[in-house]
């Protein structure tokens, strides 16, 4: 049996991790307040072990697993970075944009665990980080839901 297609789906969750750590890498450095940017610095962190996590599953499956992000997401960033730097961002903004992410990364690894065809070892990996993402997912919109309330 391949595992061709198990590789495939682990690498693109991969780069998306890897999008994600480093979009709150980024926020870390635009948010306005210490509170935020620990909170971005922590979730950056976990998302690289995340993805090391899947990174793993790669490597015991035979594959070569990717070690960087998506072009679009840094293109997605610089537009980002020039946009906050023009508008001169608030934290309600720097969050607007980490939770739009999250959204993104969230129905990636849903769609991968919707995959009948994957390995269970795959799905395992798949399903322990989908915690991790499903619970940076939830503080993101509660915390955006939160400051447009305020």
């Amino acid at each position: 049996m391949s595992n061709d297609h198990d590789i495939k789906v682990l690498n693109s969750l991969v780069e998306t991790t890897l999008d994600s750590a480093e979009g709150y890498a980024e926020a870390a450095k635009d948010a306005k307040s210490t509170q935020l940017v620990s909170l971005f610095q922590g979730r950056a962190g976990e998302r690289r072990l995340a993805a090391s996590t899947l990174q793993q599953c790669v490597r015991s499956l035979g594959g070569k697993p990717k070690d960087d992000g998506t072009v679009l997401a840094s293109a997605h960033r610089m537009f980002v970075n020039l946009r906050t730097s023009v508008t001169s961002a608030d934290n309600t903004a720097v969050v607007d944009e980490v939770e739009r992410g999250e959204d993104h990364i969230k129905h990636k690894f849903e769609d991968a665990m919707n995959d009948n065809e994957l390995s269970p070892p795959a799905m395992s990996a798949i399903s322990d980080v989908y915690v991790s993402v499903r619970n940076g997912h939830d503080q993101m919109r509660d915390l955006k839901k939160m400051l447009h309330a305020a």
